[in-house]
């Protein structure tokens, strides 16, 4: 019994050898409780349930070792607080985007979405298979913080709006809900970039507090009746060709496991990242239908024109951010080797096929 109690605390207490202190590790049979916070509505389509499903496959896959509970934007902290949560271990994971903390991490943004840049399916293969992911974790690592990929939206629409776009002009002025790098691009063409949680945009569109906004694409932005606020609905999402959301995880709570939970944590947001990505494929194809057939939305192309200099004054400030530091030179031209790499394959892979299909 004396043995049996040693090696018990021995595997739940701190061991010390010398100066060297290792983290404590729980035992095989204790029973962890961790709190999501998230940047999304409770129990929003996609967003919000794409977290849930996180929590419950953690918990599954452990067999109940750990037992994940989901807070909504505002149930426990507000929507753009969620990284100092999970930073100070008021919350053990998180799930939201990246560029949301673009106050604290300028460059946290490359790991989100760069306006007219890479897909969901490239960005997700520069995570895992171009040193993406290692570079992003290197970014949070002084917080204690440890990101993972855990959903994409795929290919954004541009937005919702209360005036029409027909020229550079019509930019000017704009007050615009668009977050991250998207937001400084329409500041450049003279609109006034908006960040707002998901949960104030009908009211304020529907008010007249801002004349525009970007949501995601056809599912959520019926789900959120943003039709019934906005006259015109723009595409293509130039600001946001694939979003990659994010499970942050506390670094303590994290190094605190047993390496087979460890792994499910961390297996576990793959999954959620791949289904979220088909979950959006398949969704916004019915709503989109249900937006023109049943509720009449005019769906509008932005002209080229504006596309153009949108790109343009997108290529100024994307460089500009590579070059504030070290360490966002050093994203952006990983980043950027990247994208020249596989955009070569797809011009003659999936481009050359949808043009000819």
């Amino acid at each position: 019994m004396k043995r049996r109690d040693f090696i018990k605390n021995a595997s739940i207490g701190a061991v010390t050898t010398g100066s060297v202190v290792a983290p404590a590790i729980v035992s095989a049979d204790t029973k962890i409780k961790w709190k999501m916070v998230t940047t999304w509505p409770k129990n929003f389509p996609v967003l919000g349930t794409g977290a849930n499903q996180l929590a419950d496959l953690i918990t599954e896959m452990t067999d109940g070792r750990i037992k994940v509970k989901v807070y909504g934007a505002g149930e426990l902290v507000p929507a753009f607080e969620v990284f100092d949560a999970v930073s100070r271990g008021t919350a053990q994971m998180g799930h939201g985007a990246a560029y949301y903390w673009k106050g604290k991490i300028e460059e946290a943004q490359f790991f989100s979405t760069v306006p007219f840049g890479m897909n969901a399916q490239e960005m997700t293969s520069w995570l895992y298979y171009g040193g993406g992911l290692e570079l992003w974790r290197e970014t949070y690592e002084p917080f204690g913080v440890i990101p993972a990929a855990a959903g994409n939206t795929t290919v954004q629409m541009a937005g919702w709006f209360n005036k029409e776009i027909n020229s550079t002009k019509d930019l000017k002025g704009l007050k615009m809900r668009i977050p991250g790098l998207g937001g400084e691009v329409l500041k450049r063409a003279g609109g006034t970039p908006v960040n707002l949680p998901g949960g104030e945009l009908f009211t304020s569109l529907k008010s007249g507090a801002i004349d525009a906004t970007e949501w995601v694409g056809p599912y959520n932005d019926l789900a959120f009746g943003l039709h019934k606020a906005a006259k015109y609905y723009y595409y293509p999402g130039w600001h946001e060709p694939g979003t990659t959301l994010e499970a942050i995880i506390n670094k303590k709570s994290f190094e605190a496991l047993p390496a087979d939970l460890k792994s499910i944590v961390d297996n576990a947001c793959k999954i959620v990242n791949q289904n979220m990505t088909m979950e959006y494929v398949a969704k916004n194809n019915t709503a989109l239908d249900t937006l023109i057939n049943k509720h009449k939305v005019d769906v509008r192309k932005l002209p080229d024109d504006v596309l153009s200099k949108l790109k343009e004054l997108s290529n100024d400030v994307v460089s500009e951010l590579a070059s504030k530091n070290k360490a966002a030179q050093k994203i952006y031209d990983s980043y950027n080797k990247f994208y020249k790499q596989v955009s070569a394959w797809n011009e003659i892979s999936e481009k050359i096929y949808f043009n000819i299909r």
